[in-house]
């Protein structure tokens, strides 16, 4: 199956309510507390950055992005788990990048889960520094809490 990605032109497009089906297939795949439609939706009501990765009508993967003053805040960058470990997290990324710096932004934020190496190792490679942790941060198993690692870019 993957093969078959990389054999296809992929390209971004804008994340809309007609595509969520889709987006939330592959967000409950990846996770196991994934994001909701409701997050979804209200990204999108809000005017974040909210970007599909596709490859003729599959999508390949999606992030959502939140501008600030002078920063850019990823809240969430997902490769669908058939298309990972092919470089469509570090092309997110430079799209993400790209538009951050045309915003005027001077930093890229975000959190990653202490357990989700994999990701942390993504953000380190790409250039993202640990900064800090908040505790407790992210729902997990039994009810239990998971504690974030913040990491930046300088832009």
């Amino acid at each position: 199956m993957s093969a078959v990605f990389r054999s296809l032109e992929a390209g971004f497009e804008p994340m809309s309510e007609s595509r969520l089906d889709a987006v939330l297939a592959i967000e409950r795949l990846a996770y196991e507390h994934p994001w909701t439609r409701g997050n979804f939706s209200d990204s999108i009501r809000s005017g974040y950055q909210a970007q599909l990765l596709v490859a003729g009508d599959t999508v390949l993967g999606y992030f959502v992005a939140m501008k600030g003053v002078d920063e850019v805040h990823l809240l969430n960058l997902t490769v669908a788990p058939a298309c990972q470990r092919q470089g469509w997290g570090r092309a997110m990324l430079d799209a993400l990048v790209v538009w951050s710096r045309g915003q005027g932004a001077q930093w890229l934020w975000l959190e990653v889960r202490v357990g989700n190496r994999r990701a942390q190792q993504v953000y380190e490679r790409y250039g993202l520094r640990r900064v800090g942790e908040r505790k407790l941060y992210y729902p997990a198993r039994g009810g239990e809490r998971e504690d974030a690692i913040v990491m930046s870019l300088r832009l």
